[in-house]
């Protein structure tokens, strides 16, 4: 496994993102996508949080590397948001927030946030998300379900992002049906999955005001070095073969997955299984070739 260093930029052209990193499906880390003079960076704070919806309850969420059976990890407890933001304060944890949209709650919050908008009107400020995470707390590699390009805010804390382009999923053991890869690329074990010494990625780490531009269909996989929290806002995929790819899986897939699995149980996990093994056979093949 290779990593490359993503590339950090400030005051850049909407033609040139455009161009240069949102259509060539690139990442890249904008220092200013979100103006500094934003409220949020002066008025948002966990005691804050804590004051408006502190009584709110979430669910937490735990290893996906437990749940790879599934499209989506359940939930392993709920709490008081106060009583998370409490524990992810005082030590680390793998426990965090999946799609918490506090901004839904409050949807006051939101013009806390001022972009300066390099997609010329693609970004669906509308559609923000919040996620919260502990030291050391991580999300497992994956795609998003939808295929939409995504803008991740860092607002509090340090996260360090590993990325990986569509076109080596199956490198990935990719699992059929499902949006996230079967190994482990954090502590990879080469003999159990041999594809991995083929992958060529980015790593990138972003701190507080600093939003990192993940492409379509692009791979991710997020570990909290520090505890906190960020943003994230999609736009729409840009080609109509993205567009379909994230209808079907939102329509079809996901259900058929969900059918199967109820039907087969461990049978239709194995067989998952053996498919992903068998294309990144392929997958390497083709490579040696």
């Amino acid at each position: 496994m290779k990593l490359s260093t993503v590339q950090k930029v400030r005051k850049i052209s909407s033609r040139t993102f455009l161009n240069q990193y949102m259509k060539p499906r690139l990442p890249i880390i904008l220092e200013d996508f979100v103006d500094s003079e934003s409220p949020a960076f002066t008025k948002w704070s966990y005691d804050y949080f804590k004051e408006i919806a502190g009584n709110h309850l979430v669910n937490i969420y735990g290893s996906d590397l437990e749940s790879l059976d599934r499209v989506a990890s359940k939930p392993i407890s709920q709490t008081h948001f106060s009583e998370y933001l409490d524990l992810i304060s005082s030590q680390p944890t793998e426990q965090r927030l999946f799609l918490f949209n506090l901004l839904t709650i409050k949807p006051e919050m939101k013009s806390d946030i001022h972009y300066n908008d390099v997609t010329n009107g693609k970004i669906l400020k509308w559609l923000p998300f919040m996620f919260f995470g502990g030291e050391g707390s991580i999300t497992r590699n994956h795609i998003d379900i939808d295929m939409s390009h995504v803008f991740i805010t860092q607002f509090q804390g340090i996260k360090k992002i590993w990325l990986f382009p569509w076109e080596q999923s199956s490198l990935m053991y990719k699992l059929p049906y499902n949006f996230h890869s079967l190994a482990n690329i954090k502590e990879p074990d080469y003999d159990q999955f041999p594809a991995l010494k083929y992958i060529k990625g980015y790593e990138a780490i972003i701190h507080p005001g600093e939003t990192l531009y993940i492409p379509s269909g692009w791979w991710h996989y997020i570990q909290y070095e520090t505890e906190g929290y960020s943003v994230s806002i999609r736009a729409l995929p840009s080609s109509w073969l993205e567009k379909w790819r994230g209808f079907k899986n939102l329509v079809m897939i996901r259900h058929f997955d969900n059918a199967m699995r109820n039907l087969f149980k461990e049978r239709w996990f194995n067989f998952k299984i053996g498919k992903a093994h068998r294309k990144a056979k392929r997958a390497i093949s083709r490579i040696s070739k």
